[in-house]
């Protein structure tokens, strides 16, 4: 049992703090003294109307999207998820490898894979989503994650979505994309790294410890159920992120059964529908963090979802010193978050 301190569970006033990120192996500066209300964060500027007229997804085969390569559909036999490739995807698709590398530095041709992850209803944003229709949007995820990772030279998966133009939709159709690529992601091998070396050291793994010390403090828990945790992160990155995190370790999101993917999107919903009604509907990105698909095993590491609200801008001094300035405690954020569904 981690012991709590019964002092560190008040709420954070308006003292600027130092906090490291375990897992980023990095330092954030928490100053709550700059914004405190969820209205400070709240984007006034006119959101775009959705037009149907104008919606790439609303009929794939009429705006000549890729070929379907999964969809889903319901009882009427309309469809209501959908996957095909992008039709302006980031790396190259046609499997040629390529090596361009110039002097002493290294390059190689963007192999891989780019898929869009569609709902039916344009107008419906992912926090609108029941249950039921995320868990088949987190299936779909887990079926191209399977399937992709067995192709020649994928080492890594991302799976991502963007909410509003901050966050770099281009479409406002609400959509996910799939990218796999032939090397592992510097963002999720440092996660490992730092996860094998605290093992090591502490014989320990350090999901495992965080789970249980944030259920055991309580005071960053937003949300729980009975696979999942929702939290934000002791050294958040961003006021008002959110992470997802299984409480019994799990390296491979693709393994989880389809319980889990019942119980996932429960705490995706909570989490989304919670930053919706918090800051009126945000532009965010949400991302899964996975082991990669490399052949090698990360026991250590664990599977991850987080939920990264664009509340504000990366300015001078973040660029000079890569140390984030959140201008709200993870604490206060919390009780703004688990107050706006108790409210609605």
């Amino acid at each position: 049992m981690i012991n709590v301190n019964l002092e560190e569970k008040k709420q954070i006033g308006h003292e600027s703090e130092l906090r490291y990120d375990m897992l980023r192996d990095e330092w954030v500066i928490i100053s709550d003294k700059r914004k405190k209300r969820p209205s400070d964060f709240v984007d006034e500027s006119e959101k775009p109307e959705y037009d149907l007229e104008s919606d790439l997804f609303a009929d794939p085969e009429k705006t000549n999207q890729e070929r379907d390569v999964l969809i889903y559909r319901n009882e009427e036999e309309e469809w209501t998820t959908r996957v095909f490739p992008n039709k302006y995807p980031a790396i190259e698709t046609d499997n040629v490898a390529k090596d361009l590398s110039e002097g002493p530095y290294q390059s190689m041709r963007a192999l891989g894979h780019h898929e869009v992850v569609v709902t039916r209803d344009g107008r419906r944003v992912f926090a609108m989503l029941e249950q039921n229709e995320l868990a088949e949007v987190i299936d779909a995820y887990k079926e191209r994650y399977i399937s992709l990772m067995s192709g020649q030279g994928v080492s890594s998966i991302s799976i991502f979505h963007n909410h509003g133009k901050k966050a770099g939709a281009s479409i406002l159709h609400p959509h996910s994309q799939i990218i796999a690529l032939p090397v592992v992601t510097p963002a999720v091998m440092q996660e490992i790294r730092v996860c094998q070396k605290h093992a090591r050291s502490h014989k320990e793994h350090l999901f495992e410890m965080m789970v249980e010390y944030e259920l055991e403090c309580g005071k960053r828990i937003v949300y729980t159920n009975d696979k999942f945790i929702v939290y934000c992160p002791f050294a958040s990155s961003r006021a008002f992120q959110m992470r997802i995190l299984p409480r019994q370790q799990q390296p491979y999101f693709e393994r989880i059964s389809p319980d889990d993917e019942l119980f996932l999107a429960d705490a995706l919903s909570y989490a989304l529908k919670a930053l919706y009604n918090t800051l009126d509907d945000p532009d965010f990105n949400y991302y899964i963090r996975t082991a990669p698909c490399d052949g090698q095993a990360y026991d250590e590491y664990s599977f991850h979802i987080d939920v990264f609200p664009r509340t504000h801008i990366y300015a001078g001094f973040e660029f000079a010193t890569d140390i984030e300035v959140v201008p709200v405690a993870p604490e206060n954020a919390t009780k703004h978050l688990r107050d706006s569904i108790e409210i609605h």
